[in-house]
């Protein structure tokens, strides 16, 4: 059995920090030590001097678009595990409009096969909601599945459910999580028929995306949700929060004592509209990036207890589809490797605390969705770990992105912290740009009664 000691490093977890190091025996952390470690442990172990560095436990995820089966031009799940692990996330959860789309246990499996043969990142997916496979959710597993995606706003072929009878049902009896994606598909429809009237026969500026996809679309939607869940009593996640209008539909009580929670992803933290004339259709993703107001209350909130979980919505195209105007450009960009980064630079800006990245991006989703034994610093709990560089002043460089598609809007952004060592499972998968693809990860479990 390998034995590494991650020796002197300062250790964020469950909301201290503390200068201590870590023993990994097999797969498991073993011991955690602070002061002092027994000159035998350091002897019969493979040391690795993290003095000044940080250890934190591996991010998880909890939405990801790795676009395979069926969509492998833009990405696949060896190239975007890479990705992940290269920024710290050792865990995903991924999205189910792929082709085909992974809307029966059958379909979720055959996904499964694929990811365990090519992913170094430990996963798991959500089924998929659609007008007509109600009894593929009522029975699901709910100890391999991780939640029930519902688009409730627009979505890819027929994956949005527009029954309302079908969506209260769901409701009703699933017997995992809920996530939903909202935004409210009618207004986004005569929106778009107003800009189409102003504009003519010019195209419609990418900035106007904003506009068209508008905070009343995105809480007319998750109000929806919302009054459903709290009817029947379902457990509710709602997905990439955008709207300073949203929050007040939320409590800010921990996430154990929540039914209903919130998760933001990092790019409406960085970005807000004002960087459309830069950056145009790089930024483009639904919900849309709005603007800089509602930007600075969502970073409030993750202070303040509102927003629970912070998630990436890595989303990967060519840029060959990102080009076009507001209506035909595509949506959605990548962004796993850089998202830990991002956030510790947000934390270091004084927005949020570095232990509340560690809360938002590991504890609470480990929480959320009941997974075993991961998203902490405990003994007996999987080495899924990351070890960071503090104080890396990089700027983001094309030629270090690991994304098949081979951009990022983040490009010539500088970052304070690198993501230097990632341990997936008590295997180094990630040793300063070297990646060990021989270790995999694995399907996640959840402890779920």
């Amino acid at each position: 059995m390998k034995t590494i000691l991650i020796h002197n490093a300062k250790i964020i977890n469950e909301g201290n920090s503390f200068k201590g190091s870590l023993l990994i025996e097999g797969d498991k952390i073993s011991k955690i030590f602070k002061g002092d470690v027994p000159e035998n442990v350091i002897k019969n172990a493979d040391v690795i001097d993290a003095d000044g560095k940080w250890v934190l436990p591996g991010v998880i995820d909890t939405h990801v678009h790795f676009r395979e089966p069926g969509l492998t031009d833009k990405a696949d799940f060896l190239t975007e595990s890479k990705a992940a692990v290269a920024g710290g996330v050792t865990s995903f959860l991924d999205m189910p409009n792929t082709k085909p789309q992974t809307t029966s246990m059958a379909l979720w499996n055959e996904k499964a096969d694929i990811a365990a043969k090519k992913s170094l990142a430990n996963f798991s997916f959500y089924l998929g909601a659609t007008n007509d496979n109600i009894n593929e959710i009522i029975n699901v597993d709910k100890n391999k599945v991780c939640g029930i995606k519902i688009f409730m706003g627009s979505s890819t072929g027929d994956m949005m459910v527009s029954d309302m009878s079908v969506i209260e049902k769901i409701f009703a009896e699933s017997p995992i999580l809920v996530a939903t994606h909202n935004e409210d598909e009618e207004m986004i429809k005569a929106n778009i028929e107003k800009y189409k009237a102003e504009f003519g026969d010019n195209p419609i500026p990418i900035s106007y995306h904003e506009l068209i996809r508008n905070s009343d679309a995105c809480y007319k939607s998750t109000s929806k949700a919302i009054d459903m869940a709290k009817k029947h009593n379902t457990r509710l996640h709602v997905l990439h929060l955008t709207t300073a209008k949203e929050l007040a539909l939320f409590e800010n009580s921990p996430i154990d004592k929540k039914k209903i929670t919130a998760e933001t992803c990092v790019g409406y933290l960085w970005f807000d509209d004002s960087d459309y004339e830069r950056l145009g259709a790089k930024i483009k993703c639904n919900p849309s990036i709005k603007k800089e107001k509602s930007r600075v209350n969502l970073l409030q909130a993750i202070e303040k207890g509102f927003i629970d979980t912070v998630a990436s919505d890595h989303a990967p195209h060519l840029l060959s589809e990102k080009e076009g105007d507001c209506l035909t450009a595509v949506s959605g960009y990548p962004s796993i490797q850089h998202s830990l980064p991002m956030m510790l630079e947000l934390a270091k800006k004084g927005n949020f605390s570095r232990e509340q990245v560690v809360e938002k991006m590991c504890h609470n989703p480990a929480k959320l969705f009941n997974i075993e034994k991961r998203g902490f610093i405990r003994k007996g709990f999987y080495a899924d770990l990351v070890i960071v560089e503090p104080n890396a002043q990089y700027t983001v460089d094309a030629k270090d992105i690991q994304y098949k598609c081979g951009w990022t809007p983040l490009e010539g952004a500088t970052l304070s912290y690198k993501v230097e060592k990632t341990f997936v499972n008590g295997n180094l998968v990630f040793d300063e740009g070297k990646f060990d693809e021989s270790a995999k990860g694995r399907l996640l479990e959840f402890n779920r009664q």
